[in-house]
């Protein structure tokens, strides 16, 4: 029963020791935490997905809190509104961000891009893309196996059983990155979302030369530079064969897409186009003949008209009877006398009036 006893006062007395030790160390040791960290980590959405660069919303609050400025930091899945809310928690001004969105730059559709090969593994874009160019020609379109979406925690992106192509949720979407991260060639980026979410963009990442791309793919970009030369603002470059768009520069009046002669380049969100029909232009000639005009022509052409008379007043004049006199006498008409008897005081011709008048006429003949 005292082995008993003693046991347990020990095992205590050695609790209790230890204890005091831990606490002691760790008051000396200890590392103080500003307590806005977790005031700025309640404000955020807690999606721990990485897309602002920090290692989870824990880490994005510590280095909120550490920095003097709110430059570089920003919170894909709240938006400008929660940044807002943060730096109201903080004291600082934090500037509006241009929100993003994720654009799939290549529409190496089923019908657009022929398959070359059939590849039979693991369904993976990563795995594919080290083993191999892919079942097409092209070795920059998608590999269609939906890294992108298995990455992607809002399930804002689905892959297009018809075109193969993975298809972005405008209204999930909350432009993370993950599916950048997740795209081993580098086809998914984050792009301006635009006034009215509204954007253009080339959907093509094909640096091969004109020729080989077009075979490869229907709807490559060739690199013929007519959107670099349409474009009125120098928003569009071309280089490695690959039209670039600067967004900064570009007012979305999209003459580029109207001029690409393979379809790279896409607009989203745009009201349709209304279609005119150039009807020609027909001139009419008219048929009147410019006189010169006279003195006559001009003074009467100078004259004023007269003011109009009412009708009432031209009615209720009676019209006056005038007699004309004629000083000369009037002869009075000689009656028609019959065809005989002007023919018979018709004096006749004579011969040598005959002949010559004769002469005249076989000379005409």
């Amino acid at each position: 029963m005292n082995t008993l006893v003693i046991t347990i006062i020990s095992l205590c007395a050695i609790g209790i020791v230890s204890a005091i030790i831990l606490y002691v160390v760790a008051q000396k040791f200890k590392v103080e935490e500003d307590p806005r960290i977790d005031i700025v980590e309640g404000l955020l959405p807690g999606a721990n997905c990485g897309g602002c660069g920090y290692p989870g919303c824990r880490g994005l609050a510590e280095a909120a809190v550490k920095s003097d400025t709110m430059d570089g930091i920003m919170c894909p899945v709240g938006g400008s509104v929660t940044m807002q809310k943060v730096a109201a928690a903080l004291g600082r001004e934090v500037a509006e961000q241009t929100p993003k969105i994720a654009v799939v730059r290549c529409n190496g559709s089923c019908e657009n891009r022929p398959r070359t090969s059939q590849y039979d593994g693991a369904r993976s874009c990563a795995i594919e893309h080290n083993l191999y160019v892919g079942d097409t020609a092209c070795s920059f379109g998608c590999l269609g196996c939906g890294d992108c979406v298995s990455a992607c925690p809002f399930d804002a992106i689905h892959m297009n059983e018809k075109t193969g192509l993975p298809e972005v949720d405008d209204a999930k979407c909350v432009a993370c990155g993950a599916c950048v991260k997740a795209c081993p060639r580098n086809i998914i980026e984050l792009r301006n979302k635009g006034p009215k979410d509204r954007r253009v963009f080339v959907s093509c990442v094909n640096k091969d030369k004109g020729g080989v791309a077009r075979k490869a793919c229907q709807v490559a970009c060739i690199g013929c530079m007519k959107c670099a030369k349409e474009c009125p603002f120098e928003a569009i470059t071309v280089e490695n064969n690959l039209a670039y768009i600067d967004y900064s520069k570009c007012r979305l009046c999209r003459k580029c897409v109207s001029v690409c002669p393979t379809g790279a380049i896409h607009e989203v969100n745009f009201p349709a186009r209304k279609i005119t029909t150039d009807t020609p232009k027909t001139e009419v000639k008219s048929n009147v003949v410019n006189v010169p005009q006279t003195e006559a022509t001009r003074t009467t052409a100078e004259v004023k008209p007269e003011k109009a008379v009412p009708a009432a007043e031209e009615t209720a004049k009676p019209v006056e009877r005038q007699e004309i006199k004629t000083t000369e006498t009037v002869k009075p008409v000689e009656t028609a006398k019959p065809v005989e008897e002007a023919t018979e005081k018709m004096p006749e011709k004579t011969q040598e009036e005959k002949t010559a008048t004769q002469q005249e006429i076989d000379f005409k003949i």
